[in-house]
């Protein structure tokens, strides 16, 4: 039997970029804001001309969300001078727009610790103008999260910026050495605890929002559980356990899977598991969503739809699926039974949300709801329709 070696936690240090060079001390950066001898890293965002669009969902999901940096702006020219919290869900949160790199560091007061570039393109690579603008961020001193495809420690003019400016880059999605991968190994019948992973019928449809909705939801009923990432945005944020799956060689995508959700278990004991979802089983361009089902094993499934959206991302040619049709996809490819369905209201006002959910709850039989304007106390009582044990636990009865 393979034996799985712990997965590392992403709120320990760092390593250092991947170049061979003598490079010289990088300023510490401190990464947990519960320690009284240490602060959270601060850092602004960079997602010019996407901020609220489906490109920037990783600078969306910061301004939502963010366990590991303290986020001071974002930088997009177009929406310069709003705030970020009116932008995304209309509600203020004091974290302002920038227009500039100029702007954000004058806003900031002194030179925060890092610069992220808060964008997902397609291409998944930087252009010639964001090059520049990286590099000049770093000779003002700041460390670099890149959750590209694109490794810039793997690029000699970054890795000499990175000596230069006496700084580092995260490259969020490069996978370990193929020798430290893990292979498929079945030990996932070891966990005994539910797991739920939260899919979609479509990319950038609010899989990781959900997912993070349900996991503090849970918890905060006195159930404990875990989220597994599996993208560079739930890494960024500081998830405790993840792997960037679409950058795992696909022989290793489920086994590196099964070894994080298997790490989790072991480590934190925890009532329920939930699994970040990627892509859609049902678009052809992405693979990831089979890869989750076949390493994670879920016992149940959560799936996401936006009900306006009618072409995938990036594909006007293709049509977003029904959720009955997904949902007959994913119960014929997995051994696993979808638990509730969670809507993303883009383009929905109040009564449109409402109506969609007596809609589908009457179409398909299952709990149904939205994971940001309806009470999380919703996707609690789903989840414990689906597994009622739960509900023995101490803390649920007491």
């Amino acid at each position: 039997m393979l034996v799985v070696p712990p997965v590392v936690s992403l709120n320990t240090p760092e390593p250092t970029p991947t170049f061979v060079a003598k490079a010289p001390a990088v300023r510490p950066v401190a990464l947990q804001a519960t320690d009284k001898k240490t602060r959270t890293a601060t850092a602004i965002i960079y997602c010019e001309a996407n901020f609220g669009e489906i490109d920037g969902k990783t600078a969306n999901g910061l301004i939502r969300r963010s366990e590991k940096y303290k986020i001071l702006s974002v930088i997009d020219s177009g929406k310069a001078g709003l705030d970020t919290g009116m932008v995304l869900d209309n509600k203020p949160n004091a974290i302002p727009i920038c227009r500039d790199l100029a702007d954000a560091l004058a806003q900031a007061g002194s030179v925060p610790d890092f610069f992220i570039f808060g964008m997902a393109p397609s291409s998944g690579m930087l252009s010639k103008h964001e090059r520049g603008l990286v590099l000049e961020a770093m000779s003002h001193g700041m460390n670099i999260v890149n959750g590209l495809h694109e490794f810039l420690n793997d690029d000699p003019v970054f890795a000499a910026a990175c000596i230069a400016s006496k700084v580092r880059i995260l490259d969020v999605r490069k996978p370990r050495a193929k020798k430290d991968l893990h292979l498929f190994s079945g030990r996932i019948a070891e966990v005994t605890c539910p797991v739920i992973a939260v899919l979609g019928t479509d990319c950038a449809i609010g899989k990781r929002t959900t997912a993070n909705i349900i996991t503090s939801a849970l918890n905060e009923a006195g159930i404990k559980t875990v989220m597994i990432g599996t993208g560079q945005t739930g890494l960024i944020q500081g998830a405790r356990y993840g792997v960037a799956l679409d950058a795992v060689p696909s022989q290793f995508c489920a086994g590196e899977l099964e070894a994080t959700v298997v790490a989790a278990f072991e480590k934190e004991s925890p009532d329920v598991i939930v699994v970040e979802g990627q892509g859609a089983l049902s678009h052809p361009a992405f693979s990831s969503t089979s890869f989750i089902l076949r390493g994670s094993c879920p016992n149940g499934v959560v799936l996401q739809h936006a009900p306006r959206r009618t072409v995938r991302c990036d594909f006007e040619n293709m049509a977003v699926p029904t959720p009955a049709s997904e949902i007959n996809l994913i119960e014929t490819f997995a051994d696993t039974k979808i638990i509730g369905l969670t809507i993303n209201h883009e383009q929905m006002n109040d009564i449109e949300v409402g109506a969609a959910i007596v809609k589908y709850e009457q179409e398909l039989g299952i709990p149904v709801t939205d994971a940001l304007t309806r009470s999380p106390k919703r996707l609690v009582e789903m989840v414990l329709a689906a597994f009622p044990l739960l509900k023995e636990k101490p803390a649920i009865s007491a």
